[in-house]
C-alpha cells in the first residue's frame, strides 16, 4: 500500500469518526430540546387550565345552591351550558361568555357534576364520546373516534353553605365537581411541526457534519503528511549522501587491494582517498545526530549566560586563516559593550559558524565578508553579510530544508553535507531565536540571528 492510500484510508477513518460522534451530540441535543420543549409546554398547559378552574371556582363557589336540583340557578351562572336532559338552546351574549372567565369556546369545554357524579350541565363543545359520569382523576388525557386528543382537570367544587361544615372531610361534604377540558388539536400541530424540523433539519445537519468533518480532517492530516513526505525525502537524501562516499570508498579499498604491494606510493594516495571520504562519512553521521538531538531536545544540559561579543570575536578569528586562503575579507563589527543570551553555547558557536562558512564558500575570490553585532531594545542581532553568489527567491524558501544546496557541484568540491543551515535554524528555534535570510543573486547575502538578551554590562 502507498502512502497516498495509507493517508486517504486514515482521513477517512478520522472523518467518519468525527461525524459519527457531531452525529450521537447532535442526536442527543436534538433529542433533548424536543423534550425539553414538549415538556415546557405540556406543563404551560396544564398551568393555564388549572388557572381557569380555579378562577371558576373562585368565581362560581358563593353562587352555587345547597339543593339538589340546581337547574335553575345553574342556568343562570353559566348562561351558555347545556343541561343534562335537555335540549341545548344556549345563545349567550359576548358579555355572558365573559361572566364565566373562558373566551375561546372552540378549545375549551367545561362539565359540572354533583357531589354523587351525575352530570348537571355541560359545554356544547364537548367531545361527543365523553361518558355522562364522572371520572374523579384529577388530570385526564383521551382520544376521540375522529383522532383528536383531550386534556381535561377534575376538581371539587364547594358550595357558601358548606363550609360551615369545618370537621367534614368526606366527598359528601363538596357540592360537586367542575372538569375543565381542552382540545389538544393544535398542541400536537405545533408539536408535528418541532418534530418534522428535527426530521428534515437532522439529516442536513448531518450532512454537513460529514461534509465538515471530511474537510476538517484533510486539514488534519495535511501536516502529518506533509512531514511524512519531508521524512521520506530525508531518508533518500540521507541515503543518497551515504551512497556516494560509501561507493568511493568500495572502490579505493578494492584498488588498492589490486595493486602490487611493492607500489607504495600509489597506496599512500589511495589511503588518503580512504581517509578523506571516511572523514566526510563521519561529519555528515555526526550532524545528523546533532540535528535530530536539537529536533528531539534531548539534551538536559541547562542553558547559560554566553558572551556574544566573544563568541563572534572568536569565530572570527577562527575563520581568519580560511578567509585569507580564498582571498576574501573577513571583518567584524563588535560593541564595546558586552552582550549576553541565554543558551547553550557551543551550539550557539556552531550556529554561527555555519552562516560564516556558508558565506565563506559562496564569496568569490576577492570578496568580503562582514560579521556584526548589534543590540537592538531587548534583542541582539547577529549579522552575517557576505558579497557572494546570492540566492534566488525560489531557493530562499527551501535552503533551510536538509540536504538541500544552491549550488550542489561547488558544495560537494567543498567537502558540504547540505545539513548546515538546516542545523543552524534547529538551533535557532530551540534559543526561540529568529533566523532569516536577505539576497540577491550577483550582490550577495544577508543572515540575521535575532536573539533574546538576558544580561548585558558596559
Amino acid at each position: 500500500m502507498n502512502s497516498y492510500s495509507l493517508f486517504r484510508r486514515s482521513r477517512l477513518r478520522l472523518a467518519l469518526w468525527y461525524a459519527g460522534v457531531m452525529g450521537v451530540i447532535l442526536s442527543v441535543s436534538g433529542l433533548g430540546m424536543y423534550r425539553a420543549m414538549v415538556q415546557t409546554k405540556w406543563a404551560g398547559m396544564e398551568r393555564e387550565i388549572e388557572s381557569i378552574a380555579g378562577t371558576l371556582h373562585d368565581s362560581v363557589e358563593p353562587l352555587l345552591p345547597p339543593s339538589e336540583e340546581p337547574t335553575a340557578v345553574l342556568q343562570q351562572i353559566f348562561p351558555d351550558l347545556c343541561l343534562s336532559e335537555q335540549p341545548c338552546k344556549a345563545t349567550p351574549t359576548l358579555i355572558q361568555r365573559h361572566t364565566i372567565g373562558i373566551s375561546d369556546r372552540t378549545t375549551y369545554y367545561i362539565r359540572l357534576f354533583n357531589h354523587q357524579g351525575k352530570l348537571l350541565a355541560f359545554s356544547p363543545n364537548q367531545p361527543l364520546s365523553l361518558p355522562p359520569t364522572l371520572n374523579r382523576t384529577s388530570w385526564q388525557t383521551f382520544r376521540t373516534a375522529n383522532g383528536i386528543r383531550y386534556h381535561q382537570f377534575t376538581t371539587i367544587l364547594h358550595s357558601a353553605n358548606t363550609h360551615t361544615l369545618a370537621n367534614e372531610a368526606n366527598a359528601d361534604s363538596s357540592w360537586g365537581y367542575l372538569q375543565i377540558g381542552r382540545t389538544l388539536e393544535h398542541f400536537d400541530a405545533e408539536i408535528r411541526r418541532i418534530q418534522w424540523i428535527i426530521a428534515i433539519g437532522l439529516p442536513i445537519a448531518l450532512s454537513l457534519v460529514a461534509t465538515s468533518s471530511w474537510w476538517l480532517s484533510g486539514l488534519a492530516m495535511q501536516p502529518i503528511y506533509h512531514s511524512y513526505q519531508q521524512q521520506q525525502q530525508f531518508t533518500a537524501n540521507a541515503a543518497h549522501e551515504l551512497r556516494s562516499p560509501l561507493a568511493s570508498l568500495l572502490a579505493t579499498v578494492e584498488a588498492i587491494l589490486r595493486i602490487p604491494q611493492s607500489n607504495q606510493q600509489d597506496i599512500q594516495i589511495m589511503l588518503h582517498t580512504v581517509e578523506r571520504q571516511g572523514r566526510r562519512l563521519s561529519h555528515l553521521i555526526a550532524d545528523l545526530l546533532l540535528l535530530t538531538s536539537l529536533e528531539q531536545n534531548s539534551s538536559s544540559k541547562p542553558f547559560q549566560p554566553c558572551c556574544l561579543n566573544d563568541l563572534v570575536s572568536d569565530l572570527t578569528e577562527e575563520f581568519l586563516e580560511l578567509a585569507t586562503a580564498a582571498d576574501i575579507n573577513l571583518t567584524c563589527q563588535i560593541p564595546t559593550c558586552e552582550i549576553y543570551a541565554l543558551g547553550n553555547e557551543s551550539q550557539l558557536y556552531r550556529l554561527v559558524s555555519n552562516l560564516i562558512a556558508n558565506a565563506i564558500q559562496y564569496t568569490p575570490r576577492g570578496g568580503y565578508v562582514t560579521v556584526s553585532l548589534v543590540r537592538s531594545d531587548y534583542t541582539a542581532v547577529i549579522a552575517v553579510k557576505d558579497t557572494g553568489i546570492g540566492i534566488g527567491l525560489a531557493d530562499q524558501e527551501r535552503i533551510f530544508d536538509r540536504f538541500y544546496r544552491v549550488d550542489s557541484n561547488r558544495s560537494r568540491k567543498n567537502g558540504g553535507t547540505g545539513l548546515g543551515l538546516a542545523i543552524a535554524v534547529a538551533i535557532a528555534q530551540k534559543h526561540q531565536a529568529h533566523l532569516k535570510v536577505e539576497s540577491q543573486v550577483g550582490i550577495g547575502s544577508i543572515f540575521t540571528l535575532e536573539v533574546k538578551i538576558v544580561l548585558s554590562n558596559t
